[in-house]
C-alpha cells in the first residue's frame, strides 16, 4: 500500500467536505500499526450529546455540529466524537478487506469528525489524559484532573425528562453555565466538565461558542468496556498541544511538510482548484494558555 497516497486522499477528502472558508482539522490514517486498546473500566451509563460549536467567529451564525459520546464507568470516564470512532472502524475493515484508496478516500469523507481528542478523567487515577492527532503526530497530555468550581442557582429546568439545576463556572478561560440532575448522582458531563452532585445534561460558555446538549442516554449493563491505548502518543504539555495546533492554523501545508516531508499534500477548493490555506479559523474551546 502506497501510505502517501492514502495520506493524500483523507486529507483533501477532510478540507473539500468543511469548505474553504470552514476550520481545517486534518487525520492521516496511518496505513500500518494499528493503534491496540485496552479495557479499562466498565461502561455504566453511556451519554450522546450534540456538541455545537463557533469554528469560525466571523461567522457565529454558522455554527459547527457533532456527537460526542461520554461513557461512564466505575472509576472513570471517555469522551470522544462518535464519528471519529466510526471512521476509525472503517478504516480498518476496509484495509482489512484490501480495497483501493479510491474507495477508502470515499468512504472516509462519509465520516468526517472535526473533534479529534480523546478525553479520559481520572486515568490514571488524579489526572485526566487527552488523547489528540494532527496531521501525522500523536500526543498524550497528561493533567491534573482538575474540576470547576461551581456556584449553584435555584434556576430549574426539565431535560429529558430530568429535573434539572443551573450551575455557573469558570474553566478554562471561560465562563459556563451548566444544567444538571441529582437523578443520575454522577458527577459528570461532557468534555472536561464535572464536580456537581449529578449529571451535566446541558452545557454552553457565555461567549455562546461552545454548547453541549444531551439527546440520549442508556444506562449499559456492564458488559461494553472504557477502552484505552496509548502507544505511540507522544506526551506532551498543554501549552506545547496548544501550540502545535495554532502552527497548523497558521499555514497547514507548511505544517504537514515541515513535519511529514516524505508526505505529498494538495488542498483544493470546492471548484477543484489548488489552494494553499493560511490562517484557517482556529477558536479553541480552551482559551487558558
Amino acid at each position: 500500500m502506497n501510505l502517501s497516497k492514502v495520506i493524500m486522499v483523507v486529507v483533501a477528502a477532510c478540507f473539500l467536505s468543511a469548505g474553504a472558508s470552514a476550520q481545517v482539522v486534518v487525520r492521516i490514517t496511518q496505513g500500518e500499526g494499528e493503534l491496540k486498546r485496552e479495557p479499562i473500566d466498565d461502561v455504566l451509563i453511556t451519554v450522546e450529546y450534540e456538541m455545537s460549536y463557533v469554528a469560525d467567529t466571523s461567522k457565529r451564525d454558522k455554527p459547527e455540529k457533532e456527537m460526542m459520546m461520554l461513557k461512564i464507568g466505575r472509576r472513570t470516564s471517555s469522551f470522544y466524537s462518535y464519528a471519529r470512532f466510526v471512521a476509525d472502524s472503517v478504516m480498518k475493515a476496509l484495509q482489512a478487506s484490501g480495497a483501493s484508496m479510491e474507495t477508502m478516500g470515499e468512504q472516509m469523507a462519509k465520516y468526517q469528525s472535526r473533534i479529534s481528542y480523546q478525553i479520559y478523567k481520572n486515568h490514571p487515577q488524579g489526572k485526566v489524559t487527552t488523547l489528540d492527532e494532527l496531521a501525522a503526530g500523536r500526543y498524550r497530555c497528561e493533567e491534573a484532573n482538575e474540576a470547576p468550581q461551581w456556584e449553584l442557582t435555584d434556576e430549574t429546568a426539565t431535560i429529558l425528562s430530568y429535573p434539572c439545576r443551573k450551575a455557573t463556572c469558570s474553566f478554562k478561560g471561560r465562563d459556563y453555565e451548566a444544567w444538571f440532575t441529582t437523578d443520575i448522582p454522577r458527577s459528570e458531563g461532557p468534555w472536561k466538565l464535572q464536580g456537581l452532585p449529578g449529571l451535566i445534561l446541558r452545557a454552553q460558555d457565555a461567549r455562546r461558542e461552545y454548547a453541549f446538549e444531551c439527546v440520549a442516554l442508556v444506562q449499559e449493563k456492564g458488559d461494553a468496556k472504557i477502552m484505552y491505548g496509548d502507544k505511540g502518543y507522544e506526551p506532551v504539555s498543554r501549552k506545547d498541544l496548544n501550540r502545535l495546533f495554532e502552527r497548523f492554523a497558521a499555514d497547514p501545508i507548511g505544517y504537514i511538510q515541515s513535519t511529514s516531508p516524505n508526505v505529498n499534500v494538495h488542498f483544493r477548493n470546492e471548484a477543484g482548484e489548488s489552494i494553499r490555506p493560511k490562517n484557517t479559523p482556529y477558536n479553541p474551546i480552551e482559551l487558558e494558555q
